[in-house]
């Protein structure tokens, strides 16, 4: 992959931890970041992943109710919250 220069200016302590840090990890200050902002975007679309997961699962009678599922497809009140205490309910 092709590689960008990117020019970032941080506080002399930031700086003076990226340098110490880098080498300590066996990697250039310059890997060092780019694997830090990775693992920063990695989280951060898990998280959005399992939340909108959640929220889907959360609202799946109204969808479902919203695009012909009907009535008959709305959860009973209570489900989501006695489905919590079971493996289908946790992560």
């Amino acid at each position: 992959m092709a590689k960008t220069r990117l020019n970032v200016r941080v506080d002399e302590g930031t700086a003076r931890a990226a340098r110490e840090r880098a080498p300590a990890r066996g990697m250039s200050v310059n890997r060092s970041i780019e694997e830090l902002v990775r693992q920063d975007t990695g989280e951060a679309g898990r998280a959005f992943v399992e939340a909108a997961a959640d929220f889907m699962k959360q609202y799946e009678s109204v969808f479902a109710e919203e695009s012909g599922g009907g009535p008959s497809a709305r959860a009973k009140p209570g489900v989501a919250a006695e489905r919590e205490g079971t493996s289908e309910g946790r992560r």
